[in-house]
């Protein structure tokens, strides 16, 4: 398999309100590194598995509403707890859906598996993974 890998970041505000996550159950920031791999069987004729400038411009965009956003607010998290887990999921299918909408060009139609990795600190991450 090829992979293109790319990375941008969010600057987010959520509470964990659950006795699990002690003292992160209080409103708190985090700045999150977020990579996004996309998967391809083959390349094209220009030797492109995936074009990485629209890589970066789609991951940007889908970052976007969640950047300098307070999640706890946000009706798309209403009722779920926010863990680096549920917003590497929530990143995956957007980007997937970008994928289906044909975000990449020619080249969306390669993409068979998506693996979004949420860096929550320089010793701990998250990911999510999965086929198209």
């Amino acid at each position: 398999m090829y992979a293109v890998e790319v990375r941008d970041h969010i600057m987010i505000a959520h509470s964990l309100p659950r006795a699990v996550f002690g003292p992160a159950q209080g409103m708190h920031g985090a700045t999150f590194e977020v990579d996004a791999a996309f998967f391809t069987r083959d390349v094209d004729a220009d030797g492109l598995g995936v074009d990485m400038g629209l890589a970066i411009t789609v991951l940007k965009e889908v970052l976007a509403p969640l950047n300098y956003q307070n999640l706890d607010e946000l009706e798309v998290f209403r009722g779920r707890v926010t863990t680096t887990e549920v917003l590497a999921r929530h990143v995956f299918d957007a980007l997937a859906a970008r994928i289906r909408d044909g975000a990449f060009g020619p080249g969306s139609g390669r993409i068979e598996r998506i693996r979004v990795t949420l860096h929550e600190s320089h010793v701990a991450r998250a990911w999510y993974e999965g086929d198209l």
